[in-house]
């Protein structure tokens, strides 16, 4: 597994680009990307079935992801096919750029960057003007860029004001609908994203090694038939002109006096296109060079033009396309709320949530790109299935000030229809034991460094986070396990003894390897080491002796005990 954590995306080279009399999303060539034989160049949406091309090519972590999203939000607008069968042949061949361009044409109005006149609709921008509002600057539609109060008070230690001061047109775009999509709170009336704040985002993707780009955004659009029988909202006959997808092709439903959107009132697929915030960005006809990208352009975002209470959003968003949420089992009747971003990053402890619909038994939904390709891989080869990925990544968000942004892969896992309770069970049964064995971890050194080791003050979260990036290649050895079992016997979907002693015998290992890291690594004063090898010692016997939950985990998986080493240091 990948996982990175950048204390903010980090910034590329890219490209000259020129400028435009217009640009367009859809139409303009503007789109960074990478090719197999390690070429990047840019180009149009239009030629995003070339096989040659891999992946896309963006400056940022969080413009990555929301380039990923807004290009299957495209697809999924105006491509949608019709049922798997259909699904499956685009997928081996996709539309041609002239069949991109034809599709794209019924949607090409609502993707329009500059426009001829002041009152045009603009892609992600309010339908008024604006004119009246005071600008700010443009780096303020970076998510991670200090708040006009941390400026006003000298507050900005760590991310500076006036670390981007101008952007390219296709940079801006990015910011602005990265903005959109994921807006934190952002003081009086500044509205968060339909999702909330900071939402965790899951994609799949493929991990094959020729695995083109377009089929890596083909993995997360989802089929009318599959959409019909398993969503209860109506996907059919969206208005493309009456801002029920596209919100900006109407007046905003200004929130001052308590107005909200819910779910009922606009077409599903406004969940791919919602827009909070009031924006007009100031184009300026001027060259320069893009702080973000470091390309050269003829036309640059300086700042732009806001304006509080926007689109207010309300109500059961929980069959969201990319993100998974979660309720309260005995509160069936409550709002889900979205996964979102937390210190630490994304580990394994969060993998069953992010990959499994359980509505009922433990209230919570995977996104729903996510059941969509649970469904559909069964049709896919063995091969490809062998490779499937989910892809999450996030904003950690204390309120509206950023963390950091986390980005990661983790297998996906997929197995035969109808299986799901029981391998869930089986996962479960590894996660439970897991946690407990961590909380083990922390409690051990935490005694063994302090004399009173419950008065203890501070964050020890540290020692969670080492303790799940550690075991997590040893947990995801289990499930490839599990899943192989799946496909092989599907009546006897459990874990072997083999396979849960050989999971068993390296998380106690790794727990003791950990402990020892952090308290052994220096050495202690003599007076000292008694605390800290008793402190080892209690550690090895409850991961080796406990009657519960470690002797209770050997006899449900029969595991045979070997010749219990003695607990000494």
């Amino acid at each position: 597994m990948h996982q990175g954590k950048d204390a903010f995306p980090f910034l590329l080279a890219m490209d000259v680009i020129k400028g435009w009399n217009s640009m367009n999303i859809l139409a303009t060539t503007w789109l960074p990307v990478i090719c197999s034989n390690g070429e990047a160049k840019t180009i149009s949406l239009a030629d995003i079935g070339d096989p040659k091309i891999t992946n896309l090519n963006l400056p940022r972590a969080d413009f990555q992801g929301a380039a990923y999203q807004l290009i299957v939000g495209v697809l999924q607008t105006v491509l949608a096919p019709e049922d798997s069968d259909d699904w499956l042949d685009k997928f081996e061949e996709p539309p041609s750029p002239e069949e991109f361009s034809k599709a794209f044409s019924q949607i090409e109005h609502a993707f329009n960057l500059i426009g001829e006149k002041p009152e045009s609709p603009l892609f992600m921008q309010d339908f008024d003007p604006l004119e009246s509002a005071k600008p700010s600057a443009a780096t303020s539609l970076l998510i991670e860029a200090p708040g006009d109060n941390g400026i006003k008070l000298n507050t900005d230690f760590f991310i500076k004001r006036g670390f981007v001061e101008q952007m390219s047109l296709p940079m801006a775009a990015l910011a602005l609908f990265t903005l959109q999509i994921n807006a934190p709170s952002g003081g009086q009336g500044h509205r968060t994203g339909l999702r909330g704040g900071g939402p965790l985002s899951t994609l799949v993707l493929s991990n094959q090694p020729d695995a083109c780009l377009w089929q890596k955004l083909w993995l997360n659009v989802m089929s009318k038939e599959w959409l019909a029988d398993n969503s209860k909202a109506d996907w059919t006959n969206p208005d493309f002109s009456d801002g029920s997808v596209f919100p900006w092709l109407a007046p905003t439903v200004t929130s001052e006096k308590k107005a909200v959107i819910l779910p009922t009132d606009v077409h599903p697929l406004h969940r791919y296109w919602a827009m909070p915030r009031r924006i007009r960005l100031n184009i300026e006809d001027r060259s320069g060079s893009c702080d973000i990208s470091g390309e050269a352009a003829a036309q640059l975002v300086s700042s732009y033009r806001t304006q509080n209470y926007g689109n207010n959003y309300s109500g059961d968003w929980r069959t969201h396309p990319f993100t998974p949420y979660r309720g309260d089992p005995k509160k069936p009747d409550d709002e889900y709320l979205s996964i979102k971003g937390q210190p630490g990053g994304i580990t394994y402890k969060q993998w069953e949530i992010l990959r499994f619909a359980r509505p009922d038994s433990q209230a919570h939904n995977s996104a729903l790109v996510v059941s969509h390709m649970h469904q559909l891989s069964e049709y896919l080869d063995d091969d490809l299935k062998a490779q499937l990925r989910l892809w999450s990544f996030a904003y950690d968000m204390d309120n509206m000030k950023p963390r950091g942004f986390y980005s990661t892969e983790m297998p996906f896992a997929a197995m035969p229809a109808g299986l799901e309770e029981d391998f869930f069970s089986e996962v479960s049964a590894l996660q439970t034991l897991a946690h407990d064995m961590g909380k083990q971890v922390r409690t051990q050194v935490k005694r063994a460094w302090f004399k009173r080791s419950d008065d203890a003050k501070g964050d020890f979260s540290f020692i969670d986070l080492m303790f799940w990036q550690r075991t997590e290649p040893v947990f995801f050895q289990a499930v490839s396990s599990l899943a192989d079992q799946a496909s092989a016997k599907p009546d006897e979907l459990i874990l072997t003894p083999e396979m849960a002693k050989r999971w068993l015998l390296a998380m106690q290992a790794i727990s003791l390897e950990i402990f020892d890291e952090l308290v052994l690594s220096s050495e202690p004063e003599p007076r000292e080491m008694s605390e800290k090898i008793e402190a080892r010692n209690i550690l090895r016997g409850w991961l080796y002796r406990s009657k519960k939950p470690i002797q209770q985990f050997k006899t449900d998986y029969k595991i045979v005990s070997e010749q219990t080493q003695g607990v000494s240091a």
